[in-house]
This record gives C-alpha cells, sequence and structure tokens, in this order.
C-alpha cells in the first residue's frame, strides 16, 4: 500500500487517516468543509481541496468516507478522474453502514471491478473531524465484503465483468489486519446488511424511540432526573445526528422493516399480556441463549467507555489457515458466514480463528 486518498473527514474518515497516519501510511484526504479541511491541516496531514486534485495525486486506495446519500456522486466524481488518469489504478472502498446500496452506486458509476466493501464496526454518537480519533479504528472489527457472484474462478477468469479482484481483497485485508491491527469478517453484501439491522439499525431506532417517548412525555424532567445507567446506555446513539441515522435506516429498509415488524409484534404481544395478566416469561427469557456472550468493557477505546464487539467469554477458537489460491474469496465469504474472522494476511495464505 503506497497510499491511500480518504473522501470526507468526519468521525470515520477522520479516524481512518489519523490511524494511518500514525501507522505510518502516506494519507491525503479531502471534505467539503473548509473547517474540516482546516483542522485536518492543522492535525499534520496532506489535505486536497477537492475530490478531482485528491485523485490527481494517485493514491494505490481511495477510501469513499461520505454520507450514504452523498456516496452515489462521489462515486461520479472519482469515475470521471480514473477517465482522465488511465495509468492510474486504485482500489476504492467505502465504509458506509450498508453495503447493497453502494454496491449499486458503485456499478453505475463503472468502478465495479476495483470496488471492495468495507464497514468498521465501531462508532460514537458524536460527527465531524473534531470528533475522530485514532484509536476508534483500531484494533477494532471489520466488514469486507464481495459479491458472492463475482469472485474469480480456479483458473483465474472472472465470473462475471464486475469481479471483486482478489487481489484487491487481499489488499484491504492487509491494511485493516496490519496497519491497523484489526480483524475482519468477509461476508456478502445481504449478509452485512441483514446483520448490521439487527446489531445496529433497529436499534439506533429503539434508542430514538426511547429518547421520544421520554420527550414527550408529561413527566419529563422528573423522569430525567431519575434516569441513569439503563437509559443512558439505551439512548446513547438516539443523541447524534438524526439525519445520519434516518439515511443509514432508510437505505437498508429491506432488513430493518421486517426487523421492526418482529419487534413490534413482541411489544404488541408483551403490552396484551400486562393487560391481562397473563405469563410473560416468555418475552423476558429470550435472550437467554445469549445471556453468557455479553460484551467485554474497552479501557477508553471510545469517549464514555462504549462497549466493543460482543465477543465470546470462551476460549478463542482454532487457527485456520486458507491458501490464497483458486476461489479463495468465496472460502472466506463461507467461513465467516459461520463467525470466522481473518486476523492476519500472509503471502500466500489467510489466517482465520
Amino acid at each position: 500500500m503506497t497510499s491511500v486518498g480518504i473522501i470526507g473527514l468526519g468521525l470515520i474518515g477522520g479516524s481512518l487517516a489519523r490511524a494511518l497516519v500514525a501507522a505510518g501510511v502516506p494519507v491525503i484526504a479531502t471534505d467539503p468543509s473548509d473547517d474540516a479541511r482546516t483542522a485536518a491541516r492543522a492535525a499534520g496531514m496532506q489535505i486536497a481541496d477537492d475530490v478531482a486534485t485528491l485523485c490527481g495525486n494517485h493514491p494505490s486506495m481511495v477510501v469513499l468516507a461520505v454520507p450514504l446519500r452523498a456516496m452515489r456522486v462521489v462515486a461520479g466524481e472519482v469515475s470521471a478522474a480514473l477517465d482522465d488518469a488511465p495509468g492510474w489504478d486504485p482500489t476504492v472502498v467505502d465504509v458506509g453502514s450498508v453495503k447493497g446500496p453502494v454496491r449499486d452506486a458503485i456499478r453505475d458509476a463503472g468502478l465495479a471491478g476495483r470496488y471492495v466493501g468495507a464497514h468498521p464496526m465501531a462508532g460514537t454518537e458524536h460527527s465531524g473531524f473534531d470528533a475522530s480519533f485514532p484509536d476508534l479504528l483500531r484494533g477494532i472489527r471489520w466488514v469486507v465484503t464481495v459479491d458472492p457472484g463475482a469472485t474469480r474462478l480456479g483458473d483465474g477468469v472472472p465470473t462475471s465483468g464486475k469481479a471483486t479482484d482478489p487481489d484487491r481483497l487481499a489488499g484491504v485485508l492487509r491494511l485493516i489486519t496490519a496497519e491497523l491491527g484489526g480483524t475482519a469478517a468477509v461476508l456478502t453484501d445481504d449478509a452485512h446488511d441483514e446483520a448490521a439491522a439487527l446489531v445496529s439499525h433497529v436499534p439506533h431506532v429503539l434508542a430514538g424511540e426511547l429518547l421520544g417517548l421520554v420527550a414527550g412525555a408529561p413527566v419529563r424532567d422528573v423522569a430525567l432526573g431519575l434516569a441513569a445507567g439503563s437509559f443512558r446506555d439505551g439512548t446513547r446513539v438516539a443523541y447524534g445526528d438524526p439525519r445520519r441515522t434516518e439515511a443509514m435506516v432508510t437505505q437498508n429498509a429491506a432488513w430493518v422493516a421486517p426487523a421492526l415488524r418482529l419487534a413490534a409484534r413482541d411489544l404488541e404481544m408483551l403490552a396484551d399480556a400486562l393487560d391481562s395478566n397473563a405469563p410473560t416469561g416468555w418475552f423476558f427469557d429470550r435472550p437467554e441463549p445469549l445471556r453468557d456472550r455479553r460484551p467485554r468493557q474497552t479501557n477508553g477505546r471510545t469517549p464514555g467507555g462504549v462497549p466493543e464487539i460482543p465477543l465470546r467469554e470462551t476460549a478463542p477458537p482454532p487457527e485456520q489457515r486458507v491458501p490464497l489460491e483458486g476461489d479463495w474469496p468465496a472460502e472466506l465469504v463461507e467461513r465467516c458466514s459461520v463467525g470466522a474472522v481473518v486476523v492476519l494476511m500472509e503471502r500466500e495464505t489467510a489466517v482465520l480463528t
């Protein structure tokens, strides 16, 4: 990896830029906000005034760290810059929390053959470059996505003209596991979007509902005065930018809506049971299979001591090795779909646990 261009210097883009600079990776970044560019320059980063100027520096990887609603426009700008530089061959990566719609935008921009999807499973309720910090993206779990019908066959022939290039995938995995010290689950877009709906997007909706219930209650001020840990933990993400939350929820509507309907059904059933003095144990016992997989607390990884990704409280699984030959991306998808993660990319082997 000779250099990384980062388009967007918000919480995630800014934290990625800081982490890579600290790891010794050359970074050039840009943001439409004058304030963000000025702050990044003051932090010692190489900053371009716009996307075209950034692309003119020909970084070997271009990371789209822009809001989901801006992804299509920015992908088009990168594509236009590629047309003006026929010898430039970057890998294009995004860090968005939804993958299916992003791949559609990337494909429409003519960048599908260069694209590898990525999503760092970390964040805070804050936004903007000033809220970014390098430790946010160090040593965390990432999801890296590929198109299951677009990996290469064993003879090296793509299954389609939009194939996920294994070399580009390997490069992204090396950046995550080496420079950033993280781990990566390689999944399909659908698997990512369904899982993200359950552990990120629906929790954002429920946090907003809980905060909204209190905001509209006649005892609001009394309730806030009594609120402690459960309310704080249950509403933390609702204090973030509502437009950002709205964008990720609506972009992932195909997976979020069914999950919300299931939640609404269960809550209605619980309310009916409470009204009729019927048994309610069925509701409170449902999480039992996961109660021994409690998230471990971090030591200040994020403001407020936000829990990191839930991890098994048992011994780590045995090491697995996948040779980087044949259709190895598909094998990573198969193994990661049942819980394995990539922890190291050797020259000829992917190491998973």
